[in-house]
C-alpha cells in the first residue's frame, strides 16, 4: 500500500489542529480517500505518541468527531488523538455487507473488514506516531461493523461507540458473550434516542439490558437514551457523552470526584492520586505529568481530613513531577509543621528560595512562613 496523495486543506498553523485529506491504494479496495485532523503541534512534539480515533462514515461523522476531539484536549478532558476518517459515501453498502448465513462480514464486507485490520492499521502506524490506545466509531450499520474487531482474542479497539447501530443477525448474543469474557480493559459505548428508527430502538435497548448485567472488572460500559432527538439527531450529543465516559479518568479531578471518591477515603488520597495516574498510564498507554490542578486537590483534602503525615508523600510527589519548583518544599515544611518539627519545616520554607514559584506559591510566601516559626518558637 502507498501513499498517493497529501495536501492540507485548512488549518495550517499549529496552534490549531490540522486537518488533511489522503488518498491510499489497498490491494483489497483499490483507492480509498482518508481524512486525517493531527493534534495540535503535532510537527513540533516530536516524541510524542498520540491515540487513534477511526471513524467509519467519515464523509457524515468525521468533522462532528474530530470537532469535540479537538475541544475536549484543549481543556485537558481527553489527550490530543490523532483523528482518521474512512469516506464511504460510494461504497457503504458494500463496505458494511454482513452475510445472513455466517452472520459475519462476507464478499466486500470480508474485503473491508481486512482492509482496517490489514492495510489501514499498518499504514498508520508506519506514517503516524499512533500509541496503543485506539478508538472506533460508527453509526448505524457502521456502528454494528466495528462490533466485529472486538471479536478477535486480542481486541483491534480499545474503545468502541456504537451510535444507534443496526444491529445483524445475533450481534446482541454474540457482543454480549464477547464483552462478557473480556481478558483487557474494554470501553464500550451505546447510544439511541425516542425518535429513533422503531427497529433500531427496539434492538439497541434489548442490547442494552443484557450489557448492563455484565459483570467484569474489563468492561467499561455506558449507555444514553436522549428524549427527543432522532437517529442522525442523537450523534451530536452522543460524540462529547462518549469521549467523557471513555476518558473520564484522564480527566483533572473535579469537584463531585473530590466528594464523591477522595473525601470519603479511609486510606491515603496521595495513594489514590498515584492510581489515579498510574492507570491513565495502564489504559491510554500515556505517562501524563500529574495536573496542579489534581496536587491543589489532594492538599485540600488532607488538610480537611486533617491527614498532615501523607503531605510527606505529596512532597515526593511534587518533586517528580515539578522538580524545579517551590512545591516540594512547600508540603515538605507542612509534613514537619503538622508533625511537629517546627525547626525543619523552618529550613526547608527557606531552602526555597533557589526554586522556581509556581501555581501562586511564591518564595516571599515560604520566607513568610520561616520567619513566623522563627519568632514564635524563638529561633
Amino acid at each position: 500500500m502507498r501513499r498517493l496523495i497529501l495536501f492540507a486543506m485548512f488549518c495550517t498553523t499549529p496552534l490549531y489542529a490540522q486537518t488533511q485529506y489522503e488518498y491510499i491504494e489497498s490491494d483489497r479496495l483499490g483507492t480509498r480517500e482518508l481524512k486525517i485532523q493531527l493534534p495540535r503541534n503535532y510537527e513540533e512534539n516530536t516524541e510524542k505518541d498520540y491515540p487513534l480515533i477511526l471513524v467509519l462514515d467519515g464523509d457524515f461523522l468525521f468533522e462532528i468527531v474530530a470537532g469535540n476531539v479537538d475541544y475536549t484536549s484543549y481543556w485537558a478532558d481527553m489527550p490530543e488523538a490523532l483523528v482518521v476518517g474512512i469516506n464511504q459515501v460510494e461504497t457503504r453498502s458494500e463496505d458494511l455487507f454482513v452475510s445472513d448465513a455466517t452472520f459475519f462480514p462476507t464478499q466486500d464486507g470480508a474485503k473491508f473488514y481486512e482492509f482496517l485490520g490489514a492495510e489501514l492499521m499498518p499504514y498508520l502506524e508506519e506514517n503516524y506516531r499512533l500509541g496503543t490506545f485506539k478508538v472506533a466509531v460508527g453509526h448505524g450499520a457502521s456502528a454494528n461493523f466495528i462490533n466485529f474487531y472486538s471479536f478477535r482474542k486480542t481486541p483491534l479497539f480499545q474503545a468502541y461507540i456504537a451510535l444507534s447501530p443496526s444491529m445483524s443477525p445475533y450481534m446482541d448474543s454474540n457482543l454480549t458473550e464477547q464483552l462478557a469474557d473480556l481478558k483487557s480493559p474494554l470501553f464500550y459505548y451505546m447510544s439511541t434516542a425516542s425518535e429513533d428508527f422503531r427497529d433500531h430502538r427496539k434492538d439497541i435497548t434489548a442490547l442494552n439490558t443484557k450489557l448492563e448485567a455484565i459483570d467484569s472488572n474489563h468492561l467499561f460500559y455506558a449507555f444514553d437514551n436522549f428524549d427527543g432527538l432522532d437517529h442522525y439527531g442523537l450523534v451530536n450529543a452522543s460524540i462529547p457523552k462518549a469521549l467523557q465516559h471513555i476518558f473520564l479518568v484522564f480527566q483533572p479531578i473535579s469537584r463531585s470526584e473530590y466528594k464523591k471518591y477522595i473525601l470519603p477515603l479511609e486510606t491515603s488520597p496521595v495513594a489514590y492520586l498515584t492510581e489515579k495516574y498510574d492507570r491513565i498510564e495502564t489504559l491510554f498507554g500515556i505517562e501524563k505529568q500529574i495536573l496542579l490542578n489534581d496536587f491543589r486537590a489532594i492538599a485540600s483534602a488532607l488538610d480537611k481530613k486533617e491527614q498532615f503525615e501523607y503531605f510527606k508523600d505529596l512532597a515526593k510527589l511534587a518533586r517528580e513531577s515539578y522538580p524545579d519548583s517551590v512545591l516540594h518544599n512547600y508540603y515538605m515544611g507542612r509534613f514537619y509543621e503538622a508533625t511537629g518539627n517546627p525547626k525543619k519545616a523552618m529550613k526547608t520554607y527557606r531552602e526555597a528560595y533557589i526554586y522556581q514559584e509556581i501555581d501562586g506559591i511564591t518564595k516571599d510566601d515560604l520566607l513568610d512562613k520561616a520567619d513566623r516559626i522563627k519568632v514564635e518558637y524563638g529561633y
